[in-house]
């Protein structure tokens, strides 16, 4: 059985609730969850990478669950977000990180490789773009724009947070909705809604939404030098699968593998088979 620690992590001037298993002195993986997710989210994940010998830190990310929630819009642009992900590697006592980032966590992580390249080993991107490709296509494409129409919704100042119940809800309709049966349980949706029940919660979330569209920083260098591996459900009810392809040509050293049946949710619905990839994809490199 792996036992979990939960830690507050100090990172880039905020504490975060991290979800810490495997042994001390192995590889370094950090995952990050996405939207309406948290550490909860890589419940399927966590054990076996552990048990096949790596360090898994599993945060909430700023504003989520039981994470600091600063105050503001702008403390929830990509520079702070992947700021984060750099503290928690110095606070692990390493010079590099595996990075897994599922949804805005992939967001992140994309950012954060292209910012600071020489901090990551591996990166394993979930369904999501790359931030040019997004940008690009949303702006172009008119079934991603109406796709992404809640991107629009979570601009308005307020009324979204004071609708706190029927948020929820609709968040854990979307999710149940857009996922494959089974994907999620019962018991799996009463820890979401505690998630987003928590005090400021629900504010914090939405104004990631709203920092990439209000205070955008200036985009880094879009090559991605870090070996990366892109899973991508090709059912996915949120983003167009070909951005994937059109994410891939700015990798270097890339790979990208479909799941033909599989939805948004990729790590819920078919665990067994991401967790072998993303082993194989890590022990590939570098001799890990």
């Amino acid at each position: 059985m792996i036992l979990y620690d939960h830690a507050l992590i100090k990172t880039n001037g905020i504490s975060l609730h991290v979800v810490q298993a495997g042994p001390e002195d192995g590889p370094l993986v950090i995952l990050l969850h996405g939207f309406p997710d948290f550490w909860y989210g890589w419940r399927k994940q966590i054990d076996f990478l552990a048990e096949q010998g790596y360090r898994v830190w599993a945060p909430d990310q700023r504003g989520y669950n039981i994470s600091e929630k600063p105050n503001g819009i702008a403390a929830y642009n990509l520079d702070e977000l992947s700021a984060d992900v750099i503290g928690l590697i110095d606070a692990a006592g390493c010079e590099t990180s595996m990075l897994v980032g599922h949804d805005w966590g992939a967001a992140v992580a994309w950012w954060t490789a292209c910012k600071y390249p020489e901090r990551l080993s591996k990166l394993v991107i979930m369904n999501v773009p790359h931030q040019n490709v997004f940008r690009k296509t949303v702006l172009t494409d008119r079934e991603q724009s109406l796709r992404s129409w809640y991107i629009g919704f979570f601009q308005i100042p307020f009324i979204p947070e004071t609708l706190k119940g029927a948020m929820s809800e609709s968040f854990a309709r979307g999710m149940q909705s857009s996922s494959k049966p089974g994907a999620f349980t019962d018991a799996d949706m009463g820890e979401y809604r505690k998630a987003w029940a928590q005090p400021g919660a629900l504010k914090s979330m939405i104004n990631w939404y709203r920092a990439i569209v209000q205070q955008p920083p200036p985009s880094p260098d879009p090559l991605v030098k870090v070996p990366t591996l892109i899973l991508w459900g090709k059912k996915d009810a949120y983003l167009k699968w070909e951005m994937a392809e059109e994410s891939l040509k700015l990798c270097v050293d890339g790979q990208l593998i479909y799941f033909d049946d599989t939805t948004h949710w990729i790590q819920h619905e078919e665990p067994e088979r991401v967790n072998q990839l993303v082993v194989n994809f890590f022990k590939s490199h570098d001799g890990n």
